[in-house]
């Protein structure tokens, strides 16, 4: 039975374009030097897009030795942590190779829509300057571990007990800007939240039980800013959009399963406005 999908599956890979292909395992730039994943975060999205991110990919030398020669295919990998994750950012053609300089190349679109969001499973080893290798002897070993539908933003879901989020960041999640897990892991659980006015110090505390759980209801603040709520839509009409924008983050206090008790979750909400005194001293109302 096969155990998972391959590279070429997703790649297409005539024979004669494996032949004449290398795949390159980027690390770190020396060996206390900065991750390549690191620098290929700092650049624009438009050069991710693209797979034109500079001093990302495709240098020359090994030692006194080409990587590359003129006109073959690379596949451009750069490590993701250390359990052998590795994210492609780019794919191109080899133009020139400069003496000890990245080459210049040309970006083969047709691989442009993994820029960024493909992620394979591949053991290399800790060897940092041995990186580039024929394709042919890695290809049937190398398995897609997932395609994502955005860029790779560095950023990842860590757990229910660790969300806390500004409005901006959220506001990504929910568009599909950054961490698409986030937006799926937020639909399946109900709970207890906390919003924090992070310039007055005062506090909301609130509870989602509906289908889609905390997703739902956090979806309804992102599209309103006040969720509804007498004290919030007071502070809206007062402040407007821009201050929620600008002052507000969500945190998870409580997580539940969706087919978890309600009554047993409101009793839950009830106790933190209680223990952290909300009605007198922060949004809540009731």
């Amino acid at each position: 039975m096969k155990k998972g999908i391959n590279l070429n599956d997703i790649l297409s890979l005539s024979e004669n374009e494996i032949s004449n292909s290398k795949i390159e395992f980027n690390m770190k730039a020396g060996n206390a030097g900065e991750h390549f994943l690191d620098r290929w975060l700092k650049c624009s999205d438009s050069d991710k897009e693209n797979g034109t991110c500079k001093e990302c990919s495709f240098w020359g030398w090994y030692g006194k030795s080409r990587n590359f020669h003129k006109n073959q295919w690379v596949f451009s990998f750069l490590r993701m942590d250390e359990n052998d994750k590795w994210l492609l950012v780019s794919v191109a053609k080899i133009i020139d190779i400069p003496k000890d300089s990245f080459a210049s190349f040309q970006v083969l679109d047709r691989f442009s829509p993994f820029f960024g969001r493909l992620i394979v499973k591949c053991k290399k080893g800790d060897k940092f300057s041995r990186h580039v290798f024929n394709l042919s002897k890695y290809l049937e070993t190398i398995t897609v571990k997932e395609i994502l539908p955005c860029l790779y933003s560095g950023e990842q879901f860590n757990g229910y007990d660790r969300v806390n989020l500004e409005y901006k960041k959220l506001n990504d999640v929910f568009s599909g800007k950054i961490m698409p897990t986030y937006y799926e892991a937020l639909k399946t659980i109900a709970g207890v939240y906390c919003l924090t006015d992070t310039f007055t110090g005062k506090l909301y505390i609130g509870s989602a039980t509906g289908r889609d759980g905390v997703a739902q209801r956090w979806g309804n603040y992102i599209a309103t800013k006040h969720g509804g709520n007498k004290k919030l839509t007071e502070l809206y009409n007062a402040q407007g959009a821009k201050y929620f924008e600008k002052y507000f983050t969500f945190t998870i206090l409580e997580y539940f399963g969706l087919s978890y008790d309600t009554n047993k979750i409101i009793e839950r909400e009830q106790y933190w406005k209680k223990c952290l005194n909300t009605i007198s001293h922060g949004y809540n109302d009731n």
